[in-house]
């Protein structure tokens, strides 16, 4: 650790947390359990957040931009010392490894909680780290640096020895960005500038370097843990395979490909490369592994992992506790140097995104956010805070325990079912259906996983009869509100006619935009109708939230929650949103043909096509930046384009109009 007196202990009894989110969460829980008193820091974006209300003083940090923000060292330093803090936490992300804020931060006779600048720099250039690697021992893959104004036959010329496929990789950073696959030459020099500058974007520093594509790999990583007395362990492996845009999805551990003779492998490299680092604090070294079990080096992550959870769950060890000790200058405890494996644990990253939108990320406010407690929910967010466009789009981390792999996975799908989550759109659906998969629950995970499973078959949802007994429960808690909201007449029953023939009627728009006409009649615990020409008959109560319905004797209780026109109903079926449709709405202003929509907030950072420009299907038009990764809008089919509304810069919000593309002329000479 970077720990200005570097004889003795240093007891913490301040810790900043240069973070925010879920991490913030997790380090203020265990910071808090030590009697140790937390400062948070944070954006404008971030003032209501929960991390800022769960820690003991916070500190704004003016405007919304992590470079204004979260990446200003100077600013975050100025806090520690404002609000006598002994430390500072960097979590991960942002600055955790960044070197030259690690040796600020002692500078400022502060404790820095991560290891010494001189390994953050040896590992914070991949490029270096596979020189450092190779020299200790592990195994690397072949490689090459690619120079910045290389013409594609240069590029073609540097990569020629290695063969394709290859990867493009940022030196800098991590978390998928930066990453290109490439099959082809035709395909090398694009991928080579889109990296560029995607990792000039997110970590300042647009270095990158090809290397070997090893297809479908498993992508293993081992625990280590440094002390300043010299001790590096390893606490064993995870598995991080299942991946979607090279970030990891669902991470578990121990993994279900590596034997006891692999794991000792695994973890003598992983401790080689700690040692070749005199590494001291949490770190990971990662490694993709072929099926025949050869494993190679991929880097070091000189921090805490976001899939740390899974690693405590299975040595019943605390890694933000155990960073806390080391910081102070105390040894590695006996019960981390005699760590076993026990049980086997599952994390699934619940991200606010569109799954059948390409992932594109998802923001808005949370009008639900509940996740039972028989699994561990590393979670940023509560019920009514507001999901930011402006960072990760990872709600919370979700991980289950169980005596066994499959034990795990049904436990962790269980929960996830039964959680209430409402307001933006999550994966939610396609972890469970990940889960309960018959190839994951056999363990035949890899990096490709996603690509061999449809993201539609993987995420199914409630079924059509769930879809529309929910409809009924929603349209019957609309009922009693209504009902209970009247100032007159409350002797008169809702719905109430006259010719007793009619049916009352509620539209609802649910799933994917689908209209949903529920008809229907109540005759005291009787609901008679259809809901889209489904016929329903049902008993029915009615108490609070709760609407139960009981059909050909098999009863299910709904919970409804109406908040304005959104009616979010939780079932045994899963969730449903609904919004209430007006039968006799205002018409709308026209929008003109062609256009293209913003399909999320976002900032507008390259314009592809000029007015005039002749297009065909799928060519990018413009290219948006939203929760730190690139999103291009493609032209939908061929046509020209008439106009181009917006600006490089410009922030534009879901469904803001982009450009306008015709039909085009033709031309037949």
């Amino acid at each position: 650790m970077s720990d200005p007196l570097s004889t003795g202990e240093r007891q913490i009894r301040t810790l900043l947390i240069a973070n925010r989110g879920e991490i913030a969460c997790r380090i203020i829980r265990t910071a808090h359990t030590m009697g140790i008193t937390t400062v948070a820091v944070f954006s404008d974006a971030d003032a209501d957040a929960l991390f800022v209300r769960q820690a003991d003083v916070a500190v704004r940090l003016p405007g919304v931009i992590p470079a204004d923000t979260y990446l200003r060292g100077d600013l975050i330093i100025a806090a520690a010392l404002a609000t006598g803090a002994d430390a500072i936490h960097p979590g991960y992300g942002f600055l955790s490894e960044n070197a030259g804020f690690a040796a600020s931060v002692a500078e400022a006779g502060l404790v820095f909680v991560g290891p010494s600048p001189a390994a953050i720099t040896a590992m914070g250039s991949k490029i270096r780290a596979k020189e450092l690697m190779a020299a200790a021992g592990v195994p690397i893959l072949a490689g090459v640096t690619v120079s910045a104004d290389a013409t594609a036959e240069q590029l073609a010329a540097q990569v020629s020895d290695i063969g394709y496929p290859l990867l493009v990789k940022a030196s800098a950073g991590g978390g998928g960005r930066g990453m290109r696959i490439v099959r082809s030459e035709a395909e090398l020099a694009g991928a080579v500038a889109s990296a560029r500058r995607e990792a000039g974007s997110a970590f300042g520093d647009d270095t990158v370097f090809v290397e070997k594509y090893v297809t479908a790999p498993r992508h293993i990583e081992v625990q280590i843990f440094g002390d300043t007395q010299g001790t590096v362990v390893s606490l064993f492996e995870r598995d991080c395979s299942i991946q979607r845009r090279y970030q990891k999805v669902v991470e578990e551990a121990p993994s279900p490909a590596v034997t006891p003779e692999l794991r000792e492998r695994l973890g003598a490299a992983a401790v080689a490369a700690g040692k070749a680092l005199g590494y001291v604090g949490a770190g990971t070294v990662e490694f993709v592994m072929d099926k025949a079990g050869d494993f190679h080096f991929l880097e070091v992550n000189t921090r805490l992992q976001v899939e740390h959870p899974v690693t405590e769950l299975v040595t019943g060890l605390d890694l933000v506790r155990l960073q806390l000790l080391v910081a102070q200058g105390e040894p590695l405890p006996a019960e981390v140097l005699d760590a076993r494996i026990s049980g086997h644990a599952i994390e699934v990253r619940l991200y606010a995104e569109d799954p059948a939108a390409g992932f594109l990320p998802t923001s808005g406010r949370l009008r639900e956010f509940h996740i039972p407690e028989t699994v561990r929910a590393d979670a940023g967010f509560a019920s009514g805070d507001l999901v930011s466009i402006h960072y990760d789009p990872m709600l919370a981390k979700v991980v289950a325990w169980g005596p066994t792999r499959r034990e795990a996975a049904l436990v962790l799908a269980g929960a996830l079912r039964s959680s209430r989550l409402h307001g933006v759109g999550t994966i939610r659906d396609l972890l469970v259906g990940i889960l309960t998969e018959p190839e994951f629950l056999a363990g035949g995970t890899d990096t490709a996983y996603l690509e061999r499973h449809t993201i539609d078959g993987l995420s199914a949802g409630p079924s059509t009869a769930g879809v529309e007994l929910s409809a009924v429960a929603a349209t019957l808690a609309l009922r009693a509100a209504r009902r209970s909201a009247a100032t007159v007449q409350h002797s008169v029953s809702a719905g109430f006619r006259n010719v007793r023939s009619a049916p009352s009627l509620t539209r609802l728009a649910g799933p994917s935009g689908r209209a949903l006409d529920v008809l229907y009649r109540v005759d005291g615990d009787r609901i008679v109708g259809s809901v889209d020409g489904s016929r329903v008959d049902a008993r029915l109560s009615v108490t609070g939230r709760d609407v139960v319905l009981e059909v050909e004797g098999i009863r299910r209780t709904f919970r409804v929650s109406i908040t304005g026109a959104d009616v979010d109903v939780d079932s045994s079926y899963g969730g449903v949103e609904f919004s209430v449709v007006d039968l006799l709405p205002v018409p709308s202003s026209s929008v003109a043909a062609g256009s293209l929509a913003a399909p999320m907030p976002g900032t507008v950072v390259r314009i592809e096509v000029a007015p005039g420009a002749d297009l065909s299907a799928g060519d990018v038009v413009i290219v948006l930046e939203a929760m730190k990764m690139e999103h291009s809008v493609r032209a939908p089919r061929d046509g020209v384009v008439e106009s181009v509304l917006v600006a490089v810069g410009d922030q534009v919000d879901i469904g803001q109009l982009l450009a306008v593309l015709g039909e085009g002329d033709d031309d037949n000479g």
